[in-house]
């Protein structure tokens, strides 16, 4: 089904929420989709966030959740949220940076230094700005959710240092700084949809992807994919957006229960996240993929450029005070 054609059926099916967001309703229903499989550990957070919601609100709200790209791909949900066809998703902060530029600071490989580093930035004053800056182009964040390290993984060659990635197709999200950090490392970027992606790795279409290990598992590209590199360049967090059109279309009551839902999905989906990564890797590697644990170093001298490009600008800076910490 094509983008337009995606739309319209949204436009006429979803319109029904939009109003009753705009005049006191029994039951105020939130439409949201994303592109995870059901079995990932992010969409189990989202049922339990619209389990606490409805029961939070007294039954008085809820959230219907279309999983899978049932209802298109990140880049097509975000367009839907900023028309109001849609109230809410769960996105990558990888394509965001193409609606907010400030969040290509996440794709910046090691930018962080470690999980730790990494939540003590978002949980700051700072982070919280970030997650609220998308509001100015309809994408306001509700809360970031652990999407973990982000590694290569491929069909046929291990990689152990960045001279394997040389003449590599490697799929990438739809962010130029992906394609940047692939490049850097001597690769080729191929931004590829996530639904497309099993079949472009088992046609040869690219050579391999990177994602984190829950992904790489509940996605079965490890069936095709033998090879996982766990160099975590990238500490890449999962964004949950609502439609600012519709988030100010809910009353104060109504704000704070959904806001409340998700923090307690917050707290929730880290414990869930931490468990799926150690299952993920063991599964896979009792499916047979050899895991590699390389030496991160020659990577991290590899995208220094990257960050000298970078150094300077306050969020990138303000980054690095809290290495310190």
């Amino acid at each position: 089904m094509g983008k337009s054609c995606i739309k319209s059926l949204l436009l006429l099916a979803v319109c029904v929420v939009v109003a009753a967001c705009g005049k006191e309703a029994d039951v105020k229903t939130l439409k949201m989709a994303h592109s995870l499989d059901q079995t990932h550990p992010v969409h189990k957070a989202i049922v339990f966030m619209s389990d606490r919601l409805e029961s939070i609100s007294g039954g008085k709200m809820k959230i219907d959740i279309y999983p899978g790209g049932q209802l298109g791909d990140e880049r097509e949900l975000m367009e839907l949220l900023q028309i109001g066809s849609l109230a809410m998703t769960k996105v990558s902060s990888s394509p965001m940076e193409g609606f907010v530029p400030a969040m290509k600071v996440f794709n910046i490989p090691y930018v962080f230094r470690d999980n730790e580093h990494f939540w003590r930035v978002l949980n700051s004053a700072e982070g919280e700005k970030l997650l609220l800056s998308g509001d100015s182009v309809n994408l306001r964040g509700l809360g970031y959710f652990d999407a973990g390290s982000r590694s290569f993984y491929t069909t046929d060659t291990p990689v152990h240092s960045p001279e394997d990635l040389k003449g590599l197709k490697i799929r990438v999200q739809q962010s130029q700084t992906a394609l940047r950090m692939v490049q850097a490392l001597g690769g080729s970027g191929t931004p590829i949809s996530w639904g497309e992606l099993y079949t472009a790795l088992s046609q040869g279409v690219v050579d391999g992807a990177e994602n984190n290990p829950p992904s790489f598992y509940t996605s079965k590209h490890y069936e095709v994919s033998k090879f996982y590199t766990l160099n975590e360049h990238t500490y890449v967090p999962d964004i949950v957006l609502i439609s600012s059109y519709i988030w100010n279309h809910l009353n104060a009551q109504q704000q704070q229960w959904l806001q409340q839902a998700m923090d307690e999905a917050v707290v929730y989906e880290r414990k869930l996240w931490a468990e799926s990564t150690a299952e993920a890797l063991a599964a896979v590697e009792a499916a047979g993929v050899t895991v590699i644990r390389p030496d991160k170093k020659p990577f991290m001298e590899r995208v220094e450029p990257m960050h000298e490009s970078y150094k300077g600008t306050e969020l990138y800076d303000l980054i690095q005070t809290f290495k310190a910490m």
